[in-house]
């Protein structure tokens, strides 16, 4: 930068400071024109190819424990066989029951799940008597496997959809709960009084300040939560098999019954696939732009990390 420029920032002078945002918007759209030079098809396959070679490393390792007849057959088949089977359930009617039946339980489970954890989280936050009260019980109850709560679930509801979506709150509702208060709680105490400075109080200074600021702490709970949901709903299919209803986990107890491998490891990989596909293409793409928003990631669509840091080096070089 010319040393005229240096000494007019320094001294005040306006004329510096449009040198100076000029200076930068030219750094700016240098980092977002290099952001936004690579084609699609090669950002796609840059994100794409990680998780092409774990499968493939996957499946070697899987058909070279067969070759070496570690088990039978019948008990462990080999990837081609299970995949023939899982491509013939793929245009069958009754596996997109079971897969919408167990969809629609995880969906309803975690959205309780919200709402109750949301509501313990913020109330924690706000009340000190309640943190010492209630604060270690929700990590107590995080902690606890959710197969330990089936018999009383089956006690008080019977075989039935609640005691299911009882299991499936306990199992994720305190992970919300403790992701929301960790949040809270990591919020730097400068933004709390930069917000009371600026007129934000109680519900105002939680909407403007707070909750943005502890967004991503809260989505890391949020991850969790759903994680807990979905594995305790799967243990509840596996155990709590209601008449006349198909899931993924009542085709996992019946192919284990019938002692059908290929059928079982198939549903195997069908609940696998829905876990990576919901944490991709829900959670991951909020995680995104969440971080993007705050500088953390670079996206061509905002300001690269690396633009916002020259900003804030050549901001603190011209105050000194």
């Amino acid at each position: 930068m010319p040393a005229d420029t240096v000494r007019d920032v320094r001294s005040g002078g306006h004329g510096g400071h449009d040198e100076l945002d000029q200076e930068l918007a030219g750094l700016d759209h240098l980092d977002l024109h290099e952001a936004a030079r690579r084609p699609l098809g090669l950002r796609v396959w840059s994100a794409l190819w990680p998780k092409l070679f774990a499968i493939g490393l996957v499946l070697a390792i899987w058909q070279f424990i067969v070759w070496r007849e570690w088990k039978p057959r019948f008990v462990l088949p080999s990837p081609a066989d299970v995949g023939s089977v899982l491509w013939d359930d793929l245009f069958t009617a009754e596996l997109w029951r079971a897969v919408g039946h167990t969809m629609r339980r995880a969906l309803t489970g975690f959205a309780l799940s919200l709402v109750i954890g949301g509501v313990i989280g913020i109330a924690v936050t706000r009340s000190k008597v309640l943190r010492v009260a209630v604060g270690s019980m929700i990590t107590g109850l995080q902690t606890m496997p959710s197969i330990a709560w089936f018999p009383l679930a089956i006690l008080l509801f019977k075989i039935s959809e609640e005691a299911i979506l009882f299991v499936v709150v306990l199992g994720a509702a305190p992970s919300i709960a403790n992701g929301i208060i960790a949040g809270v709680d990591s919020v730097p105490p400068i933004l709390r009084r930069v917000g009371h400075t600026l007129g934000a109080r109680g519900l105002g200074l939680y909407r403007d300040v707070v909750i943005p600021a502890a967004m991503p702490t809260v989505l890391t709970g949020l991850k969790q939560g759903w994680a807990f949901s979905w594995r305790s709903l799967m243990a509840g299919e596996l155990l709590v098999l209601i008449p006349g209803t198909t899931s993924l986990g009542a085709r996992l107890q019946f192919a284990r019954e019938f002692s059908d491998a290929e059928g079982l490891i198939a549903s195997m990989v069908v609940i696998f696939v829905i876990g990576v596909l919901v944490d991709s293409l829900v959670f991951g793409q909020i995680e995104r732009r969440v971080l993007a928003k705050r500088g953390l990631r670079t996206e061509a669509s905002n300001a690269p990390a690396t633009v916002l840091r020259r900003r804030d080096l050549v901001g603190a070089a011209f105050a000194r």
